[in-house]
């Protein structure tokens, strides 16, 4: 039996430049972290009593005889490849629900992907799990997905990552004094929409589009470099990542007209009139969790004022997908 734990993440900047419609051409950037909200998956073989050799516990129970009738389709392809021959129990627990922004689709298949080596007694790099997630994801799943979500999820922390080239990701932790970061986190504020959205399907028209939107894309990669800039200066005032990340959002609705609609733009507008500096919809958009960066004096007229919404606390993570529970099989 084995049980990993991968964090969800939060987005900042340069969000649609990790496509690979962009980025292979023009490279691409971006400034997220993981947070500590996590994605949890349970694995052991299956014992042989059963009819069926394959049973996926999600939102739905799945019992199959074969791979290849397994709906779930992380699932499926991530048994395909990882070429277990036993049947398979998996089951999926979560903290924060599914297709909201903050990568749950690939926080899933970077945990039953470290689940699954760790059951074969292989023991991955944080970066061989995001290449790996990335390829069942893109490749054979063929969901309309960028790269950010498996690699930032799998290592972990707040990070700049560089898409594109030989190296395809490269991953640099962005190096911020811990009175910074405890002020950072003290400016964020999360709330849940209720909203249900599919990242697929809104980024199947961002990708579409990208060859019209190329400027606006290059605009928010280049805010990567101004953000780190903002927290690594001792001049610079914690506001300017705000006014950014405001500025980025703005880029960012430009993209599709499926990013955002009236309500979420209402709720954007409540958020700034109560005194939020900016913000943004988290993930492709549609709904889900949105972001905003407000003064801490200011933070409870801001939930006030979006009182229908669910706040949901939050703190940085560093650790990334981890095997947190082991347990060898006994021979019966």
């Amino acid at each position: 039996m084995i049980i990993s734990r991968t964090p969800f993440r939060i987005s900042f900047f340069g969000g649609g430049t990790d496509y690979p419609a962009f980025y292979n051409e023009h490279g691409g950037a971006v400034l997220s972290t993981t947070i500590n909200k996590f994605c949890y998956i349970f694995c052991r073989y299956l014992p042989p009593f059963f009819d069926h050799k394959y049973s996926i516990k999600y939102r739905k129970i799945e019992e199959t005889r074969t791979i290849a009738e397994i709906e779930h389709p992380s699932a499926r392809e991530c048994l395909k490849f990882v070429n277990l021959e036993r049947g398979m129990e998996i089951q999926h627990n979560a903290d924060l629900p599914a297709m909201s922004g903050l990568g749950s689709s690939s926080a899933f298949t970077v945990g039953l992907l470290h689940a699954l080596y760790g059951l074969k007694g292989e023991m991955k790099t944080k970066r061989q799990l995001a290449l790996d997630a990335i390829h069942v994801e893109q490749d054979l799943i063929r969901e309309n997905v960028g790269s950010q979500d498996q690699t930032t999820v799998a290592f972990g922390g707040l990070n700049k990552i560089e898409f594109g080239g030989p190296r395809k990701i490269l991953v640099s932790p962005v190096t911020v004094d811990q009175e910074k970061i405890v002020a950072l986190q003290g400016h964020l504020l999360l709330m849940f929409t209720g909203f249900p959205r599919n990242a697929s399907e809104i980024a199947r028209e961002q990708i579409k589009n990208t060859p019209e939107k190329v400027r606006e894309l290059e605009a928010m990669m280049a805010m990567v470099e101004e953000a780190i800039k903002v927290l690594n200066s001792r001049n610079a005032r914690l506001t300017d990542f705000g006014k950014l990340l405001h500025e980025s959002w703005m880029i960012k609705r430009q993209l599709s007209s499926r990013i955002a609609g009236p309500a979420i733009d209402e709720i954007y507008q409540a958020g700034r009139e109560a005194g939020a500096i900016g913000g943004k919809l988290l993930g492709a958009g549609g709904g889900g969790f949105i972001l905003f960066f407000v003064a801490p004096e200011l933070r409870q007229k801001v939930k006030e004022k979006l009182g229908k919404l669910l706040y949901v606390p939050f703190r940085f993570e560093n650790l990334g997908s981890q095997i947190i529970y082991y347990a060898p099989e006994e021979n019966i």
